[in-house]
């Protein structure tokens, strides 16, 4: 397998086992000690415990968030992978109380590879098409759900 080969192979390990299944116990295998990242969402960092903290609010706000890669580039110790992201919003993000609406988001995200393992992650999203599906149909925020009082129904 060539250099080219094998970081491709890595970038789909990371969708596919790491945040599709969820399994950040695979960090240490396939990210720098000292990552330097921009997640979809925006939010960046620098190392792994900044990246599963990042990954862990992504999961909190989307339980069954998908990354579909639809394209993937390398080239030396570059990867750039088109993606869609679908999930359902269960969680406060941005702002915004939970919705329970499925969502549906195009990104890209540009990797640095090195020592065979991701140094750096870049990824552009579309953040406000995100926004617009999560936001009530009047284009405010989501309602939040009443509070219940105690000894209330």
């Amino acid at each position: 397998m060539t250099d080219t080969e094998a970081n491709k192979a890595l970038i789909r390990r990371y969708y596919a086992e790491m945040w599709d299944r969820w399994d950040l116990s695979l960090a240490e295998e396939l990210l720098s000690p000292d990552i330097r990242f921009r997640g979809s969402l925006g939010t960046e960092g620098c190392g792994i415990r900044d990246f599963r903290r990042y990954a862990r609010s992504v999961w909190l706000a989307f339980p069954d968030f998908h990354n579909e890669i639809e394209e993937l580039i390398a080239e030396g110790d570059r990867v750039a992978a088109r993606l869609t992201y679908t999930g359902t919003h269960r969680g406060e993000l941005m702002g915004v109380a939970p919705s329970g609406r499925a969502v549906r988001y195009e990104g890209v995200a540009l990797f640095r590879i090195e020592g065979g393992r991701i140094a750096e992650l870049w990824v552009a999203a579309e953040r406000l098409a995100l926004l617009e599906q999560i936001r009530d149909s009047r284009g405010g925020r989501a309602p939040r759900p009443p509070l219940r009082r105690p000894g209330r129904l």
